[in-house]
């Protein structure tokens, strides 16, 4: 994937989903919470909440090289 220009490599994310009472489904990224969507099928979904990531780590890359930043390591 290209962002700002510069190749992203590849990563998976896990998206939880939810069949919704009036139809369709909605569904967020467990990594991006702000990285939700819907469609009216699963597919839809799927290709929406690529969208939805993509956009969500471009804003990120952008903000990340436009200011001050430190990176910490944390351990789970």
């Amino acid at each position: 994937m290209k962002i700002c220009g510069t190749y992203v490599p590849m990563a998976k994310y896990t998206v939880v989903y939810t069949e919704e009472t009036e139809g369709g489904f909605s569904g967020r990224c467990l990594e991006l919470p702000g990285a939700i969507s819907q469609g009216e099928t699963l597919r839809e979904l799927e290709v929406n909440i690529t969208d939805a990531i993509q956009l969500m780590l471009a804003s990120i890359y952008e903000e990340a090289h436009e200011k001050k930043k430190m990176e910490i390591e944390v351990s789970v």
